[in-house]
């Protein structure tokens, strides 16, 4: 999954940078606690003597200092601790503090990629900003069910329209928590404006914060993407959707939203039934939002792309009012 050096070399400054600003931040944390509370200095200054004293001691041979300098060192952390819950500061107040604390922002754990210089990495090749800027705003906290009634019954389902997306939330839920163990997928269906790329962008943020990697492509850009892999028209192409084509099928998380409103032929059918078995093959999950139902998912693709979906994915169908709709004549 090779990017270009200058892209990859843009990433390696960036994950220093939050190395400096971490470091930075720290200094000014522990200047701020050092004036507000000597006693810390004196328990810091204590550390750094004893550390020290023990490399003095190792260097000649004395190997039972270390367990000595761990006690110790562990009894003047506390301490420290101690003395910040009592001044109102956290008590990890003089750490580092970390964006990513699996790598410790590095980007690196041991001699593998990180999961967030991974999605570093996509959000480069698909420039994926924008849906970072949305997710801001689309997720579970600003996830409202005012806009589903409970006024009526749907026929197929039994359900009202509010206690079906409040079974589709836990489904959305269950589905987040079990992730890394169970690597599912999801088929929501519903006309349009009834939450399903809410609900797919509240899935994404929530993956994002746990350190999965997330691609978002609408269905007309992944097979403008797979149909530029596929026949390469230059060579600048070629190589960018190479890359891109690599993600699409390795990434935790891919998520197709609007499927059916691409032009679809025999192409697209079969690049879509290539995306779909590839990832299932490799246990990678999959989300797709679409207005088509079963039907014609089936006469719009094929017998193997809907036998695929129908065997391997937990099928959502969301119905309620227009929200878009209801926003814009309410002024929400």
């Amino acid at each position: 999954m090779a990017i270009k050096n200058d892209q990859y070399n843009q990433i390696l400054r960036e994950y220093d940078n939050r190395q400096f600003i971490n470091k930075h931040e720290l200094d000014k944390r522990r200047e701020e606690a050092f004036t507000a509370i000597p006693e810390l200095k004196a328990l810091e200054e204590e550390m750094i003597s004893l550390a020290a004293q023990s490399g003095r001691r190792a260097l000649f041979g004395d190997d039972t200092c270390l367990a000595e300098f761990k006690e110790r060192t562990h009894e003047l952390k506390s301490k420290q601790a101690e003395l910040l819950s009592l001044h109102g500061y956290p008590t990890n107040y003089l750490e580092l503090h970390y964006q990513c604390k699996k790598c410790k922002d590095t980007g690196f754990i041991e001699n593998e990629k990180c999961n967030c210089f991974k999605q570093a990495i996509a959000d480069l090749i698909y420039d994926t900003s924008n849906l970072r800027q949305t997710l801001m705003h689309e997720n579970f906290k600003n996830f409202s069910f005012q806009y589903y009634s409970d006024d009526y019954i749907d026929e197929t389902t039994g359900l009202s329209p509010l206690s079906n997306i409040q079974k589709i939330v836990a489904i959305c839920k269950s589905f987040i928590r079990h992730f890394n163990d169970k690597h599912d997928n999801l088929l929501f269906m519903g006309n349009t404006g009834v939450g399903k790329t809410f609900l797919a962008n509240c899935i994404a943020k929530e993956l994002l914060d746990r350190g999965n990697t997330v691609i978002y492509l609408t269905a007309f850009r992944l097979f403008d993407i797979l149909e530029k892999h596929k026949f390469r028209k230059n060579e600048e192409n070629t190589r960018s959707a190479t890359n891109q084509f690599e993600y699409i099928l390795d990434c935790d998380l891919l998520i197709i939203d609007d499927l059916g409103t691409e032009l679809n032929n025999a192409f697209i059918s079969s690049q879509l039934y290539l995306i779909i078995n590839e990832r299932l093959l490799k246990q990678k999950s999959t989300l797709i939002s679409t207005n088509l139902s079963l039907e014609n998912l089936n006469s719009n693709y094929s017998e193997r792309v809907y036998s695929r979906i129908i065997s391997s994915y937990t099928i959502c169908r969301i119905f309620g009012e227009d929200i878009r709709l209801h926003k814009a004549i309410n002024n929400i």
